[in-house]
């Protein structure tokens, strides 16, 4: 396989070992608006450990597992209209008393609860996950109760949420901001232990404190600082549904214009020239660049379950990138259009995947995109290129 340092990536375009094939089929959807991530709730590096003290006085360690957890958490809530901090701060509350912000299995209750990514097991009746929420409950099922951007959702709830009107999360909770948070937290989990959720709340304001950074101030304050790489919060499949289909998959194949065997480090999806191309997680893009030999490239750094992947995107047109280097996307944004540039015979969008970074080995982006559970989405539920590192447009 072969590594794709940035410093040498134009270069590396131009060799055989990315070659790429492509066919035209299907009309693209064009996006439409959609609200970005607030800058007050963007997520910073996340450290290896954190320590508070509860309001009765106990000291609590959380570790860089439970503290990921909670930027997910966080995350989410700033990508969910009418939360803000306030609501982040109750979610936190609310996980760290159910779950200790881990992300729990119930293998007595749900055998198959144990295949699934977790943090330990539980045994709290037929509960599950971050917030404990129990299928028979009608939270979800336990496939998606093991997800934790899933249950995020489903604890905000609102009209976009996984089970409005019912059961309620925070958001169908009437003057919830007007409750005490420990009360507010007590009215979506309906706990036979309703004072539980108080204790929590300066724990919850420490996590909060550590791994959010503020808001940029409106002359673009902080542009000096590194970007930072949100948690991702859900992971979407690059292109429109409906508009793609796959051609040349990821390994060993002979280049379709010089004829030799080479490897293939991406997977192609043949697309109508002008498709758009989304984001397939939240990330900040470290490489978004035209050139007449290499073709257009798109590289967006992403934190994926705690771990750095970074997505590499290849042959939009010059006038078919709509990202810069620095900025900010989220999953399913706008990124660019699909295109012919480069070493290509068709349009189509070749995807790599590099868990790592984009120094680091390309895996089978199809694979990654299907074991990660990947949303397809329309062009009308897509984000526009506009969140940026710095708070402005693009």
């Amino acid at each position: 396989m072969k590594k794709f340092a940035l410093v040498a990536l134009a270069l590396l375009l131009l060799t055989p070992s990315i070659s790429l094939i492509g066919v035209a089929t299907l009309a693209g959807t064009s996006a439409t608006a959609a609200v970005c991530t607030p800058g007050s709730l963007a997520v910073g590096p996340i450290p290896d450990s954190l320590t508070a003290t509860t309001r009765n006085g106990e000291t609590v360690t959380l570790n860089r597992t439970q503290l990921t957890r909670a930027a997910t958490i966080i995350t989410v809530g700033g990508q969910t209209s009418g939360v803000g901090r306030p609501g982040v701060q109750i979610a936190l509350m609310a996980a760290l008393t159910e779950s200790t912000l881990r992300m729990l299995a119930n293998t007595g209750a749900y055998p198959e609860s144990g295949d699934y990514p977790n943090d330990g097991n539980g045994s709290d009746h037929d509960s599950l996950g971050l917030f404990q929420m129990r299928p028979a409950s009608g939270w979800g099922t336990v496939a998606d109760l093991m997800d934790p951007i899933y249950q995020a959702r489903a604890f905000y709830g609102g009209p976009t949420g996984p089970n409005y009107p019912s059961p309620r999360g925070l958001l169908d909770i009437p003057g919830w901001q007007q409750l005490d948070p420990g009360e507010a937290a007590q009215a979506v989990e309906v706990s036979a232990y309703p004072d539980r959720y108080q204790n929590y709340q300066p724990v919850a304001d420490a996590i909060l404190t550590a791994l959010t950074r503020p808001a940029p101030d409106s002359n673009g304050g902080g542009g000096g600082e590194t970007p930072v790489v949100p948690e991702a919060t859900r992971i979407v499949f690059p292109l429109p549904e409906g508009t793609w289909v796959r051609t040349s998959p990821f390994g060993w194949r002979s280049d379709p214009i010089t004829g030799e065997r080479r490897f293939h480090a991406g997977s192609d999806f043949a697309a109508a020239d002008g498709t758009p191309i989304y984001a397939v997680a939240d990330g900040v893009v470290v490489h978004a660049n035209y050139t007449d030999g290499g073709g257009g490239v798109i590289i967006i750094d992403h934190t994926v379950r705690g771990e750095r992947v970074a997505s590499m995107y290849v042959h939009m047109w010059a006038h078919g990138i709509h990202v810069a280097t620095g900025d900010t996307v989220t999953a399913g944004q706008h990124i660019g259009d699909v295109g012919s540039s480069g070493h290509s015979t068709g349009p189509h969008l070749h995807l790599q995947i590099h868990p790592g970074g984009a120094g680091h080995d390309a895996v089978d982006s199809d694979a990654w995109l299907t074991n990660h559970h990947a949303e397809g989405i329309t062009g009308g539920e897509s984000a526009p290129a506009m969140c940026t590192a710095t708070g402005g447009g693009v």
